[in-house]
């Protein structure tokens, strides 16, 4: 009978697989990397090392080597990119907005209405299509994995800043920010109305509507969801909307979208979460042919990752981008700055 055991620890980000492992009790000692490749499916030396090389790893809490000999007991702690999967993947020539790229990472800009990773019903035309094309020998991208150099990801219909890892080290070091929540994120939504207050924080836990699988939502209850932290600011109030400055904590599935609707201020123009309908003002006449047009100009949820800071993996140096807001969304914008002003 053996003591040693394995869980799955909370995720940040389903993209990341993260384990705690106690080592059985009659355990010989042996080198901690060659353990891990036993006892962790598709893990690689490389994957490990770079694993070990960003402290990824750890030992009693400790940070380790990989040289170091495991003893009985020990408490063994490890977050990893998720592993391969059996999907090939069909390279495309799309071009990809770059705002920075180096040997070991690059920042693009995605456009809203772009997929990022092939799934059901999407297996072409997605970011990873394009990055395969463009880029060889992504981490991960090996034995058709179908999450190449992602590090997180945005809604198909967002807007925005992504990083890319290209080697194993960094999509590693990245992980490990993105787990630690020391990436920095701010993003740019048009809620429907003001919120109240205007500067504030969403809290709460975020899990799966029991009506609707595909839909988000907030509960009390920490049994039904994971722990969810969005802090915001109202750069603009426009009397029906409101541009709002979002900076995320945490980075869970639909989290903005889903936290703006839990306190009444669902996005402008998102379907799923209820944005798709005149919500402030007497939906009749020229206000409701106005928002209509409003519609027609941005068909998706307003919503813009407008910036992104994190630590470079290999210089240690703070890396902090900033994009425009989109077209579709700067002209709704300003549709409405003309509105409500006289």
């Amino acid at each position: 009978m053996t003591d040693e055991r394995e869980e799955i620890l909370e995720e940040d980000d389903d993209l990341y697989e993260h384990h705690r492992i106690v080592v059985d009790k009659g355990q010989s000692p042996l080198r901690i990397d060659r353990f891990l490749m036993d006892r962790l499916q598709n893990a690689t030396r490389t994957k490990i090392q770079a694993a070990i090389d960003v402290e990824s790893v750890r030992v009693n809490g400790n940070v380790t080597k990989a040289s170091y000999k495991i003893k009985p007991s020990d408490v063994i702690t490890i977050s990893l990119p998720h592993p391969p999967r059996d999907t090939d993947i069909k390279p495309e020539n799309i071009p990809l907005t770059i705002h920075y790229e180096d040997d070991d990472l690059l920042v693009l800009n995605k456009p809203a209405g772009m997929v990022v990773h092939p799934a059901h019903g999407n297996w072409e035309g997605t970011l990873v299509n394009a990055l395969v094309y463009h880029f060889q020998n992504l981490p991960t991208s090996r034995n058709g994995d179908i999450r190449p150099g992602l590090v997180h990801r945005i809604d198909k219909d967002t807007s925005g800043l992504m990083v890319i890892a290209k080697t194993e080290y960094a999509m590693t070091h990245l992980a490990r920010q993105f787990f630690e929540h020391s990436i920095e994120r701010t993003y740019n939504a048009l809620t429907w109305g003001v919120p109240e207050p205007a500067d504030g924080t969403i809290k709460g836990y975020i899990g799966r509507s029991a009506k609707d699988r595909k839909v988000q939502t907030i509960y009390d209850d920490e049994t039904k969801g994971k722990w969810s932290v969005t802090h915001y600011k109202t750069l603009e109030p426009l009397r029906y909307v409101a541009l709002v400055q979002c900076n995320l904590e945490t980075g869970r599935t639909h989290q903005i979208r889903a936290h703006f609707k839990h306190i009444g201020h669902p996005l402008f123009n998102d379907v799923m979460y209820g944005g798709d309908r005149v919500l402030r003002g007497n939906p009749v006449g020229s206000y409701k042919t106005f928002v209509e047009n409003a519609f027609k100009l941005l068909p998706r949820q307003a919503l813009h990752a407008k910036s992104l800071g994190f630590m470079h993996p290999s210089t240690q140096q703070w890396l902090q981008f900033d994009s425009d807001l989109p077209d579709d969304f700067q002209a709704v914008l300003d549709k409405w700055r003309k509105y409500v002003v006289p």
